[in-house]
């Protein structure tokens, strides 16, 4: 037997797909830029990843003062509370059919891996990517600032690529969780209409 319950309002839904959105895009030319392949072109892929990313934190700014305005920020809390239980469950007990340790409900949407996973995002490779990113936006201000002397386009480029990888592996786990669900497609379902199935 199973129940429904509305845990995903249509901001978080929008904010969610047009996040994801736009990462995947700024994946796709910023690998570009790094001459991994060519699509669009090296100039157009820069000015394509410079807007994209610019827009990112126009929804970054707006989606903290919602979460802030809501009280949506409680969901991201860290807990190491039955951390190693959601470890093994996706380390075997996903494989073995076992009952999952965490219960979704609207006022605890994330299991304490997500929080920690979220928290991870939110706290180290957002910061890693926006700072390298802005570096390199204001790469021909360094000499006006007198900052030339202190920084290396070489190691912020390096810091930036290290950051894309770590939100592109970010983003393959992501995915992969969202089969983990009591069917393949109801996670997926639910960040579409807002309501999750529980078993």
């Amino acid at each position: 037997m199973s129940e429904r319950i509305y845990v995903f309002p249509l901001f978080e839904r929008f904010w969610h797909w047009t996040q994801a959105a736009l990462i995947i895009l700024l994946l796709i030319t910023g690998f570009e830029v790094h001459g991994s392949y060519h699509l669009l072109g090296f100039e157009q892929a820069v000015e394509s990843h410079t807007y994209l990313a610019w827009t990112l934190v126009g929804l970054w700014v707006f989606a903290i003062f919602w979460h802030f305005t809501t009280g949506e920020w409680k969901q991201y809390i860290p807990t190491l509370n039955k951390v190693d239980a959601m470890i093994k469950y996706y380390a075997f007990g996903i494989f073995t059919n076992a009952p999952h340790p965490f219960r979704l409900t609207r006022l605890k949407k994330h299991n304490p891996l997500q929080r920690l996973a979220y928290l991870g995002v939110m706290l180290f490779i957002g910061p890693l990517l926006w700072i390298s990113g802005w570096f390199y936006i204001f790469y021909d201000h360094w000499a006006d600032w007198g900052w030339e002397q202190y920084l290396s386009l070489h190691w912020v480029s390096i810091f930036h690529t290290a950051g894309a990888f770590m939100m592109l592996l970010f983003l393959i786990a992501h995915v992969y969780l969202i089969t983990t669900g009591h069917t393949v497609l109801s996670h997926f379902k639910a960040m579409i209409n807002g309501w999750e199935e529980l078993e």
